[in-house]
């Protein structure tokens, strides 16, 4: 098959799979939170593959250097999907629903979750990733809990 061949059969969802696959390394940067929650802070994280690079792991690490959330990006047949393990100790899983043409922005939409507490309990139920350099994203969450919705941006550069 020629490049043309590959090319063509590159989606939006396998391009923006390859841009995550690319972040493997180490960043650092700040986690602004906005909404019904406010504060700001430091936050670093840790990117890299794992199933012979059918998946891409995401620690986000506070200032402690604990990781406080993981999210795992992975194709799902055609779909590209994440599920995110949460610092509010529920993991929901998410599926890509828009892309910028240029594949420099992803949103992901809510499908489900587990080990939510109650109806009302915190959780994201959105997530949206800018991918503005090589050495430069944007990760944006949405939370939602007991009637209230607070966005959580993280601002990373990869460490030089």
């Amino acid at each position: 098959m020629g490049a043309s061949g590959v090319l063509s059969a590159q989606t939006k969802e396998s391009g923006a799979f390859e841009k995550l696959r690319a972040l493997s390394g180490e960043w650092e940067g700040t986690l602004t939170w906005s909404g019904a929650r406010n504060s700001t802070g430091k936050m670093s994280a840790h990117y890299y593959t794992t199933g012979y690079g059918s998946a891409v792991v995401e620690d986000l690490i506070g200032d402690d250097g604990v990781p406080s959330m993981t999210s795992v990006y992975h194709l799902d047949g055609p779909d590209l999907r994440v599920t995110h393990f949460c610092g509010a100790q529920n993991q929901p899983r998410l599926k890509a629903t828009a892309y910028s043409p240029d594949n420099n922005q992803v949103t992901f939409s809510f499908v489900d979750i587990t080990n939510l507490r109650s109806p009302t309990a915190g959780h994201v139920d959105g997530l949206e990733l800018k991918f503005l350099s090589p050495d430069h994203i944007n990760v944006q969450f949405r939370f939602v809990g007991e009637g209230k919705e607070s966005n959580e941006l993280i601002d990373l550069r990869r460490k030089k």
